[in-house]
């Protein structure tokens, strides 16, 4: 069993090289659009290799832009041409038999006045745990760069092989909004996972700030202020996530159920003070986030249909609405609301029928 998974490193470019790498990236895309356009008006993928492209860029990354083109043309022959994707973010994209990483740098092919000569380009690798080293020691895939708020990034695709755990120790996990995540175990210990009042506090906070640059017109302000945000509630999601898979580790748990999250927005009851918090908050990269974290461990995800896991009595299979976070069965059952969740959905049916 295999995992893929992209590893971000901060890149730290010469001002030339930073220059190079602003006017590749921008040609990579056009160079994709115009051959998505060239195909898209011939009806037929290109037929053009690399001698074939006139853009100032190394061959390699021209050959990449042609797979990439290919790509985008494919999609948009699947849909019947009704929605033909025009890239706009500059990026540039380099095999992996095109470039090497050494620890502190990154070298691969970029066009220096006007030849491609490979060139190194010094890499800021901050790991704390290793984790990110231990990462790149696995086989390399595609090495990707782009800007991102003003800083050069190096995404690079690693594929790692895994061992699965052939055991049978089952664990459930709830995701929600005021308690983000409960886990329960087949010998019932529980574990609750991060902080939904400080969630909704920082959402707000940064909310209050949006209005007050809103009123002041400052956009840029605004745009900057959103990434903050994006990257703060990204940054909880890695956290908990890491926080599941080592309590399931610890625990030698085998396999993890979670709920299958499709179309949760629509199906989901909620009151209108919470409204917001269900649209913003990311429950489905959550998830994503716990799969391939328990996958890179041997551990098994599962999903399940969560219809009523939260109202469902795991004592008497009898239905009842908790009152606000307490569950009170007639049978004499009585947990945490979360906690019921997480039990029935440590059992529920898998969505696929393959347990």
């Amino acid at each position: 069993m295999s995992q893929t998974i992209t590893v971000q490193i901060k890149i730290l470019p010469t001002k030339d090289q930073a220059s190079i790498l602003e006017r590749m990236s921008k040609t990579y895309i056009q160079t994709i659009n115009t051959l998505v356009s060239e195909m898209i008006t011939e009806k037929k993928s290109t037929m053009k290799s690399s001698k074939d492209i006139h853009a100032l860029l190394p061959s390699a990354v021209k050959n990449q832009a042609i797979r990439d083109a290919k790509s985008v043309y494919k999609k948009a022959e699947k849909n019947k041409y009704k929605n033909v994707p025009v890239l706009k973010r500059p990026v540039c994209v380099w095999n992996n038999q095109n470039y090497c990483f050494n620890n502190t740098h990154i070298s691969m092919p970029i066009m220096v006045n006007g030849k491609a000569s490979k060139t190194p380009i010094r890499a800021l690798v901050v790991d704390k745990d290793h984790r990110t080293l231990e990462l790149l020691k696995h086989k390399l895939g595609t090495l990707r760069i782009t800007k991102k708020a003003n800083k050069w990034i190096a995404q690079i695709s690693v594929t790692i092989s895994t061992v699965q755990d052939i055991g049978t120790k089952v664990m459930g996990v709830d995701l929600g909004l005021k308690v983000p995540a409960v886990a329960v175990t087949d010998d019932e210990k529980v574990c609750f996972f991060g902080n939904g009042r400080k969630n909704k506090y920082m959402r707000k906070k940064f909310l209050s700030k949006r209005k007050e640059l809103g009123k002041k017109k400052k956009l840029n302000a605004i745009k900057r202020l959103k990434d903050k945000e994006r990257r703060w509630m990204r940054d909880q999601d890695h956290k908990i996530s890491r926080s599941i898979v080592n309590f399931a580790k610890e625990n030698k748990i085998s396999v993890i159920h979670l709920e299958r999250l499709a179309n949760i927005r629509q199906t989901t009851g909620t009151s209108r003070k919470n409204e917001k918090n269900l649209h913003t908050w990311t429950l489905y990269r959550l998830s994503q986030f716990i799969e391939y974290k328990a996958k890179l461990e041997g551990i098994k995800v599962e999903y399940v249909n969560p219809a009523y896991t939260s109202q469902t009595c795991p004592k008497c299979a009898k239905r009842n609405t908790a009152q606000d976070r307490k569950y009170k069965c007639k049978c004499g059952f009585e947990k945490h609301r979360d906690f019921v969740g997480a039990m029935n959905i440590r059992y529920a049916p898998v969505v696929d029928g393959k347990s």
